[in-house]
């Protein structure tokens, strides 16, 4: 036997030429996407505008994105996640960019916290139903993955015209105090600076949490001033009320009084940096070097991989994603050659061991393993799921867990296939397999949406109702029950038919004006910034960051090391 037959060779060789019209047409528009999406951030980041920074500014405080670049260990970023929370919505009480709180992963003393920063610049922070969905999921991400979490608190409370979608139900509000007391319950540090006004409802949360710091100038009170002597006839200052001095000298509430923005985020700096080691997560990791380990190919290729104009059918190889974000482009892939509109394997990134469960995009031709056509060959299409691809899909997530492998899904799914022969072969029994191995997995699992993300492929694929650890999307994702096209094809024909009913007739030109209008509906509904601002999505992120982000968000995972038993319950076979 040679050396060369005992060398395993599992790297993905990229068949992707980047010399092509095509490719060039395809980079070309994807970047005029990423300059137009940077420049709407770049509004979003500036909040409530120049005259409300100056506002906070002259009462001697920063802004929220001037204290993060303190507190934030030097030459590192923000993963930003809910920015574009609140987009477009809100419009007749003037809007509220990123929900006038800022969310994310940082380094803080080299180590990864979970932060939460009221910007006092967008109605002085006060909290919009989005603002507490925005913070609840900060929370649950912090939960799920036992993050450090840091809270910079410069808020009014709760935006009272809409105080009754915030204040009630389970996913309001109340519930981010709840989720105070289970975090500290479970050993998860918390940690609150409180750096201008902290009122009513929410002066509970720095005080559910484990150490409180605040600034001189500060408030921290039930009620404030005015409210106090409506109340019970009571006239103080907001000093005496709820100062800093008070709190740290008569109420004993805050641990620690600092006199401004910037020793506070020293003072907190400090604190992180003492905190007490994690302990290690079962799942696999080897030693990483940034240089060696890197792809084989330049992330930037990944500009030209796809047309982003809405409802263009893409067809390419989902490999030559994998291989621009996975160490050495090195991939196991598992049941190559059946079920191939999936594709599923193992890999590495960052050198943290991951399985990898992906829609293809190409056409291909299959063996029909069941049905009537048993043993026949037939094309499959890329992007749909078929009865083998969900039975393969099913046993690679199981097996995921069997083995403690967290999970990447990467979307770009139309659905399950429809029609007699998928019926006839157990479609929707092999695709109950696979939702039902994604509801029970116990691993972490990641999902990121490359394009369309439609109907029940993005259930099957890990959608936002499955429990990711994180989910990101690219600009060209499409995120709905259906394609725009699809949609309107379908509601055109009900339109129409209700319509006949009544005795009326529709003409063609009619008829094209209605469908041109509820796809232009649907397609508004399927960007990705639609999603966003409702919480559906953590972050639209760069094609060319998504490596990157995968990395973070893996060691973020790894930081709880706890797994529950793998039970996956009864399957149908």
């Amino acid at each position: 036997m040679t050396d060369e037959t005992k060398i395993l060779d599992s790297g993905i060789a990229s068949r992707m030429d980047t010399k092509t019209t095509r490719f060039a047409t395809n980079r070309a528009a994807m970047l005029t996407l990423l300059v137009t999406q940077r420049a709407e951030e770049d509004v979003i980041r500036a909040g409530g505008g120049a005259k409300a920074a100056e506002a906070q500014r002259a009462k001697g405080r920063l802004t929220v994105r001037e204290r993060l670049a303190l507190l934030l260990d030097e030459g590192t970023e923000l993963l930003e996640l809910g920015l574009y929370a609140a987009h477009g919505m809100y419009t007749e009480w003037g809007g509220a960019p990123a929900a006038g709180v800022v969310t994310g992963l940082g380094r803080v003393s080299g180590r990864l916290c979970m932060i939460v920063a009221n910007d006092a610049t967008v109605k002085a922070g006060a909290f919009f139903p989005a603002t507490a969905k925005k913070v609840l999921r900060a929370q649950t991400i912090a939960l799920e993955n036992r993050i450090p979490t840091l809270y910079l608190v410069d808020s009014a409370g709760v935006f009272l015209p809409l105080q009754e979608d915030v204040f009630p139900d389970t996913d309001d509000f109340g519930r981010v105090f709840r989720n105070n007391a289970v975090m500290s319950s479970l050993g998860i540090p918390q940690i609150t600076a409180i750096m201008g006004m902290c009122v009513a409802g929410g002066a509970y949360l720095p005080v559910m949490t484990d150490t409180v710091l605040m600034t001189e100038g500060s408030g921290l009170f039930l009620a404030g001033p005015a409210l106090v002597q409506a109340a019970i006839g009571q006239k103080t200052s907001a000093e005496e009320l709820g100062g800093a001095a008070m709190h740290a000298e008569i109420s004993g509430t805050v641990d620690f009084k600092e006199a401004n923005d910037h020793l506070c985020l020293a003072r907190l700096r400090s604190l992180v940096g003492k905190l007490g080691a994690p302990q290690k997560a079962p799942f696999n990791v080897a030693k990483y070097d940034a240089g060696k380990d890197a792809p084989r190919y330049a992330a930037e290729d990944l500009y030209g991989l796809i047309d982003p104009e809405p409802g263009t059918s893409n067809i390419y190889d989902m490999r030559e994603v994998i291989a621009r974000i996975v160490d050495r482009s090195e991939f196991d892939e598992y049941k190559a050659d059946f079920g191939r509109t999936v594709l599923c394997g193992y890999a590495r990134i960052g050198g943290r061991a991951v399985g990898i469960v992906a829609n293809q995009k190409t056409n291909k031709s299959q063996t029909v393993a069941m049905g009537p056509q048993a043993g026949t060959k037939r094309t499959e299409f890329g992007g749909v799921i078929y009865t083998e691809s969900a039975q393969k899909a099913a046993r690679f997530i199981m097996d995921c867990n069997q083995g403690l492998v967290p999970l990447v899904f990467l979307h770009d799914v139309n659905g399950f296939m429809v029609g007699k022969d998928a019926e006839w072969s157990g479609i929707i029994r092999a695709g109950a397999k696979m939702v039902s191995a994604v509801s029970t997995s116990v691993v972490p699992k990641i999902t990121v949406i490359v394009g369309g993300s439609f109907g029940a492929g993005h259930y099957a694929m890990c959608g936002k109702a499955y429990d990711p650890r994180f989910l990101f999307a690219w600009p060209t994702a499409r995120y709905a029950v259906m394609s725009g096209a699809s949609a309107a094809g379908t509601l055109v024909e009900i339109k129409v038919k209700q319509m006949e009913r009544g005795g009326k007739t529709i003409s063609d030109e009619e008829r094209k004006v209605l469908y041109e209008e509820i796809r232009a509906q649907y397609e508004a509904q399927a960007d990705p910034r639609y999603g966003a601002a409702r919480g559906w999505i953590d972050a639209i992120i760069d094609p060319a960051q998504t490596r990157q982000m995968l990395i973070t968000a893996l060691e973020a995972c790894a930081l709880n090391p706890e797994v529950a038993k793998f039970n996956p319950g009864v399957l149908q076979t």
